[in-house]
């Protein structure tokens, strides 16, 4: 089998304080060996260091991008308008309304920029990157032997019947 190749995913965040979430998608990127370009862009308070970064990421092949962000989150509808590269957002349970607003704000696109919407908090930052990693996978044969021995040991963790 080739040796897998190099995947670079970028994971973008609306402020610092979102980093304790968005660190599952960064986690489990590593885990199956996908580079992780972590960084903090608000699309509020610096949209031109989102506009460079994504100029950069088209032209060095970043695959995909994961966008955390809570209260309004427009990262991700933002980053997708400036960029062709598939978009997934995360919602993030930081204002009030405890991920809601992020939630409704990410998965109500417009028709024509999409963006792949995942659950609230971690458990979607997760999700995010394991989505991308199955993507990713359809195009390289050890990717993808990694994704079906990640689900196979998840599966055997699972008992058949209750311990306690």
């Amino acid at each position: 089998m080739p040796e897998s190749r190099k995947h670079r995913v970028a994971v973008l965040m609306g402020s610092e304080s979102d980093y304790p979430v968005m660190k599952a998608a960064e986690e489990t990127l590593e885990q199956f060996g996908v580079e992780a370009d972590v960084r903090v862009i608000s699309a509020h308070r610096t949209p031109d260091r989102l506009v460079r970064f994504l100029a950069e990421a088209e032209s060095e092949g970043v695959a995909a991008i994961i966008c955390g962000a809570g209260w309004a989150a427009h990262l991700a509808g933002v980053t997708a308008a400036h960029t062709t590269i598939p978009v997934l957002g995360v919602p993030i349970e930081s204002s009030p309304l405890q991920g809601l607003d992020a939630l409704l704000a990410t998965v109500q696109m417009p028709g024509g920029i999409p963006v792949g919407t995942l659950g609230i908090g971690k458990g979607g930052a997760k999700n995010a990157a394991l989505l991308v990693v199955a993507f990713l996978a359809r195009f390289d044969p050890d990717l993808s032997k990694k994704l079906v021995e990640f689900r196979e040991a998840q599966s055997a963790k699972v008992p058949e019947r209750p311990t306690a």
